[in-house]
């Protein structure tokens, strides 16, 4: 029997796990199969306060680490398979190798950006191609900058982008947009912005970094190559909660509903970060999240 299991080991796994060590609980915090999460994929992190310098995403999550194991949390280095939260307590979890029964549960599985699928994303994730405008906007200044999508992330990336790229372009696949009025507005008024309508990215090309994509109008099926330094992708996240389905109540996206203290519909459950957060999604506000999450864990604990 376990007092505590955190399921996910990025900003707000660890996190947690660094204030549920603190507080004696000796967490099992379960790594799965992406240690760090998605900031982990981060070549520069420069805006986590407490390194003016900056510093690697893997450096910053190996740092989290080796805090939260300093404390006395303990990583598991298996991937939940199963949960079930029908009981009421203890909780079972089953992983790729065991059963654990737990008292507490804090779910930090995160989500992940939707990609596009083409030959060359993969390749060239920190090398040009990115999720996150706030996080590797600062890169490209005076630079070719594409965003790919139609709503309100990629109009909004895009407005923030414009303060490093020479030029930033929208490449969407139709010709109207689902981004608010008034960001559509911004967006069409900003000289720094153009639109590319139906039209999608085929293959990302490069040397090292990204140089180059091969663009396909999906009315005329004419292909052509264009100049690109950097490549912002904005077309849905996907949040890590099919494990929970029938346990959690979630909301139709798949995001874990939770209160303002991140209890979720089961006493004794918790969620932090962007298994739960569908605005913010940054580094820093999910390992606020998680210590959210461990406070209340801690407390819930200390009630049973």
């Amino acid at each position: 029997m376990e007092k505590l299991a955190i399921i996910g080991a990025g900003p707000a796994g660890l996190t947690a796990a660094v204030y549920a060590a603190r507080a004696f609980l000796e967490p099992l915090v379960f790594v799965g199969p992406a240690f760090g999460g998605q900031i982990a994929m981060t070549t520069e992190v420069e805006n986590f306060p407490g390194f003016p310098h900056g510093l690697q995403g893997p450096e910053l999550t190996a740092n989290m680490r080796e805090q939260a194991e300093r404390f006395g949390s303990r990583m598991v280095e298996e991937i939940i398979e199963k949960v079930d939260f029908t009981s009421g307590g203890p909780f079972k979890l089953t992983s790729n190798e065991k059963e654990y029964e737990v008292l507490s549960v804090i779910i930090a599985t995160g989500a992940t950006p939707r990609p596009l699928g083409v030959p060359g994303e993969q390749e060239f994730i920190g090398r040009g191609v990115s999720y996150c405008a706030t996080c590797d906007g600062f890169f490209f200044r005076d630079k070719e900058i594409l965003v790919v999508g139609g709503g309100d992330s990629a109009f909004q990336e895009s407005l923030f982008l414009t303060k490093f790229g020479k030029r930033v372009r929208i490449v969407h696949r139709r010709d109207e947009f689902r981004a608010g009025a008034t960001l559509q507005r911004q967006v069409r008024e900003n000289p720094k912005i153009e639109l590319v309508t139906n039209t999608v990215i085929e293959e990302i090309r490069g040397n090292g970094k990204v140089n180059e994509v091969i663009f396909r109008n999906v009315k005329t099926g004419e292909q052509s190559p264009s100049s690109a330094d950097g490549i912002f992708v904005f077309v849905g996240h996907e949040p890590n909660s099919q494990l929970f389905h029938g346990n959690l109540a979630m909301s139709e996206e798949g995001y874990v509903s939770v209160n303002e203290r991140l209890h979720t519909s089961v006493p004794g459950v918790f969620a932090a970060g962007e298994i739960h957060d569908n605005w913010f999604k940054q580094a820093i506000t999910s390992a606020g999240f998680g210590c959210m999450a461990a406070m209340e864990a801690e407390k819930f604990l200390a009630g049973h």
